[in-house]
């Protein structure tokens, strides 16, 4: 039975440092001490610094590249290695989840094979933010806390004090992220019917909904190179919007994407810190801190991390 008198201790990778930083002010605890290094062929070196035997180990890392995967991977290691007594894996962007599923014959589920890493590397918890799909959550055999970042963007979106909204899911696979946020913002809701006809690769078809001088808010997950989410923003201007505002959990931002948002359509960019970047006016970064670092307490306490959505959302948007 666990117990939350253990101590909590909660270590970065190297993946968002700043990050990592402000969700641990939030929760009151430094960040203990490790060692980080590569040897000259690239391989990973991790040592804790600190003692963590019989701790409630908390480590932050996103896994948007391969080598940030694998240092989370030797970082739980060690820590298992080093008898810490609960590990907990809180990964902001959970990079290979949009390989979920054979969409392809001879094609991999990546998603779950990372799944199955992580678990056997030695972690007993994941906490993560804005999974691509649900069901990855049934990828792993142990506790996972999927956290939203919505109300960030609800709250920020509710201080513009706009009328007439529409809220516009990229594709049907973003319904339900749409409508949660439309729901939130009392605003009307429309869908782009898209076709992908390669990675990263997306085709607007039709829009379904009326956004004709309208405040449009597109809302996706992820913005990888950029395209599709242009494409849309581009889509929607034609059938009239009035002013479009693109909102991403993760700025995943490959190749020239920096260039392509700041030079679309669009007002403002909304994005939060799960993955770094170089920052740009026309991009907004809203902080997953609080809300993880007061999840964190919470998964330490024993207590609902659910509920931390409704303390972070504005009183008048519940």
């Amino acid at each position: 039975m666990w117990s939350k008198n253990k101590r909590l201790m909660i270590v970065s990778g190297s993946s968002n440092i700043q990050l990592a930083k402000e969700l641990a002010r939030e929760a009151k605890k430094p960040l203990a001490k490790i060692k980080i290094a590569h040897f000259a062929d690239g391989e990973i070196y991790v040592r804790f610094n600190e003692n963590v035997r019989g701790s409630d180990l908390f480590i932050i890392q996103s896994t948007n590249t391969n080598n940030n995967l694998m240092e989370l991977l030797i970082l739980i290691d060690a820590a298992k290695r080093a008898s810490a007594e609960r590990i907990t894996a809180v990964i902001p962007y959970y990079g290979y989840a949009r390989q979920d599923r054979k969409a392809k014959p001879r094609e991999p589920i990546t998603a779950k094979l990372v799944a199955n890493l992580i678990t056997t590397a030695g972690a007993h918890r994941i906490l993560s933010v804005d999974l691509h799909c649900p069901q990855i959550q049934g990828f792993f055999d142990i506790p996972l806390d999927d956290t939203w970042a919505l109300p960030l963007f609800a709250n920020y979106l509710y201080d513009k004090k706009m009328k007439n909204l529409v809220v516009v899911s990229p594709d049907a696979g973003g319904v339900t992220r749409a409508r949660r946020l439309a729901k939130i913002l009392h605003a009307s809701m429309a869908v782009i019917d898209k076709r992908r006809t390669d990675h990263n690769v997306g085709e607007v078809m039709h829009i379904l909904g009326d956004v004709s001088g309208k405040n449009a808010i597109i809302i996706d997950d992820i913005i990888d190179t950029g395209g599709s989410i242009v494409n849309a923003t581009n889509a929607v201007k034609k059938q009239g919007a009035k002013n479009i505002f693109l909102c991403a959990t993760h700025p995943v931002f490959s190749k020239d994407a920096i260039l392509r948002l700041v030079n679309s359509v669009a007002l403002e960019i909304i994005v939060t810190n799960s993955i770094p970047f170089q920052k740009h006016k026309k991009i907004k970064v809203l902080s997953l801190g609080k809300m993880l670092g007061k999840s964190i307490l919470s998964i330490h306490k024993n207590e609902s991390v659910s509920l931390i959505h409704k303390e972070i959302l504005k009183r008048n948007l519940q």
